[in-house]
């Protein structure tokens, strides 16, 4: 016997594809669906559906945003010689949270990961490398996770941008090893962002 119809089970079988959503969570969601009025579940849908069709990549560092660049591109205060790279643009909202970085950043839009069939070429270092050229960089900070996945990446970066005479350096302490930035909590990250450490 279904204990769900079939409409409800397919919502439940989307919302566990969601990160962090299990069996459980979803089912719980589709119980609040069910009991909200219609129309707040409409506002969810129709900001749903807004966000998706408003948000895209900053053309300068492909940071989430609603214009052509982003909002921290735009900023005159931001030092535009100094730039973290990050995996995701999820890592540049964590860095944010801190209040302590002053620069600018670069979204590589994931990390080398050869067993998933992602290298160097999938990501967006050639346009890293066009901004090192372009804008006069003089300082790199990689950002990227410390799982396998996130220093195999920050590797090929150095060895890659420390030919151009750029300083190249590397979140230091406070970040466990294996671990996404997404997940640690503020102060944590700005003191790994002040522990920096250059990049040999």
């Amino acid at each position: 016997m279904r204990n769900y119809t079939n409409s409800l089970e397919s919502l439940i079988r989307k919302l566990t594809k969601l990160p962090g959503i299990g069996r459980r969570s979803a089912e719980r969601i589709v119980n609040y669906v069910l009991s909200a009025p219609g129309q707040e579940v409409k506002s969810l849908t129709d900001a749903i559906i807004l966000a998706k069709h408003k948000v895209k990549l900053c053309q300068v560092c492909s940071n989430l945003t609603e214009d052509d660049v982003c909002s921290v591109c735009q900023d005159p205060q931001r030092k535009k010689d100094m730039v973290c790279v990050v995996e995701e643009p999820k890592d540049v909202i964590s860095i944010e949270k801190t209040g302590t970085f002053d620069g600018c950043y670069h979204v590589l839009m994931g990390s080398i990961a050869p067993l998933e069939g992602k290298g160097p070429e999938d990501l967006r270092i050639k346009e890293l490398l066009t901004r090192i050229e372009e804008q006069g960089i003089k300082e790199i900070i990689i950002a990227t996770d410390s799982d396998t996945e996130g220093e195999a990446t920050a590797l090929y970066l150095t060895k890659m941008i420390r030919p151009l005479g750029i300083k190249v350096m590397r979140i230091g302490l406070g970040i466990p090893v294996g671990s996404n930035l997404d997940y640690i909590d503020t102060t944590t990250i700005s003191m790994a962002i002040e522990a920096r450490r250059e990049m040999f």
